[in-house]
């Protein structure tokens, strides 16, 4: 503990004591039958210093046992689980989540002003109830946005409970084998920046390596242009299978704008959506793309192409692949197509029988003179 039980400013009223940690659902694991032990007042808050309960489990089979790191009233001010110190809602980091959403929570970090902060918000979140996290008490906006949600996971990202590397096995020296709980793996690079990760600018937003990193992929996320041709009303859903129906499509769709048919193509698992109207196909396609789920599905919006403009990308003949390829040096020409061959003069006429020479044999056996090896060969 940083201070001591004999200090006054330490409230020992204010130690936490919990029936249930705050956590995720990829922390919590997959095993629906979790064994969980509980010590009051077990650890200190890597945040607040305070005393809070400690819980401790292991998330499934071949995974490592966590625990909480942080006070319950810390997980609270961010919302974030209280292990991994990631947002319960989107599942990303904290720095991550304030510069998209344009907001910024900052918490004391001195003593005095921590200790006083924490007291102001534990009583405000014991008045608003279970339900309200302490990101709403300080004004953060409630609505959904639809960048993160491009950016979460859409299941559980179970490999992050795999056990740490095993450094007896690093050195040549670990004898475990199978029963070896640690992973028998290489490590990543010392040098890769998610390598080396702080709880505290984990939790505060600052510096945090995975954040830069998500950030980095948002720049690079792909955009939707619309087509010249405005004469396109017609979008490409893909990644359509049987639980989706044409309602559903029409049930999403029909918000922005009048639709005239939807196509539903389970075999090439996906379907087209044509409207009216341009300006209603643009509305759908700025508010639908990468952010189309239905039934748990997430669907690939895009613009449709016109079947004629897909013959002529497919290198002019109907069924082509539409990959130019460089020739192989060395290969016979093309052959002509049979609808040409058939209409040659003297198609399947008998062939000519040559008068033999030089110029017409090349090997002995195609002379039609000779009787071969049979009973009227000369050789016999």
């Amino acid at each position: 503990m940083t201070l001591s039980l004999g200090n006054n400013p330490y409230n020992r009223m204010s130690w936490e004591d919990a029936e249930f940690p705050i956590l995720c659902e990829t922390c919590l694991g997959d095993n629906p039958y979790l064994r969980m032990t509980k010590e009051s007042y077990g650890s200190e808050c890597n945040i607040c210093t305070r005393p809070y309960c400690v819980f401790r489990w292991c998330p499934g089979k071949g995974m490592r046992y966590k625990t909480t790191i942080v006070c319950q009233t810390c997980a609270k001010m961010k919302n974030v689980c209280q292990t991994c110190l990631l947002d319960l809602e989107y599942g990303l980091p904290v720095q991550l989540r304030d510069s998209v959403l344009g907001q910024k929570h900052d918490v004391p970090k001195s003593l005095v002003n921590r200790e006083y902060y924490t007291q102001n918000m534990e009583g405000a979140l014991a008045q608003a109830g279970p339900s309200v996290s302490g990101l709403e008490l300080v004004g953060y906006t409630a609505a959904q946005n639809d960048t993160l949600k491009r950016l979460r996971r859409n299941e559980p990202y179970y490999k992050r409970n795999a056990p740490h590397v095993c450094t007896f096995y690093l050195k040549g020296e670990c004898k475990r084998g199978e029963e070896c709980p640690y992973r028998h793996e290489k490590p990543t690079d010392p040098d890769d920046p998610l390598s080396s990760q702080n709880i505290k600018d984990r939790y505060h937003g600052t510096n945090d390596p995975v954040a830069n990193k998500l950030m980095g992929k948002l720049s690079r996320l792909p955009k939707l242009e619309n087509p010249e041709d405005m004469a396109i009303t017609t979008l490409y859903i893909g990644g359509v299978v049987e639980p989706i129906t044409e309602k559903d499509l029409r049930d999403h769709f029909y918000q922005f704008g009048e639709i005239r048919n939807v196509k539903m193509v389970y075999k090439q698992h996906c379907a087209f959506v044509e409207y009216t109207t341009r300006q209603a196909a643009e509305i759908a396609a700025d508010l639908s793309f990468n952010k189309l789920v239905l039934h748990g599905i997430r669907l690939n919006v895009r613009w449709a192409k016109p079947q004629a403009k897909q013959a002529g990308v497919a290198g002019g003949e109907p069924g082509g692949t539409g990959r130019r390829l460089a020739p192989v040096p060395g290969l016979p020409g093309a052959l002509p197509a049979p609808d040409k061959i058939l209409e040659q003069p003297g198609f399947n006429a008998a062939p000519q029988l040559s008068a033999g020479g030089p110029h017409g044999i090349y090997y002995p056996s195609q002379d039609p003179s000779r009787l071969g090896s049979g009973k009227h060969g000369s050789n016999y």
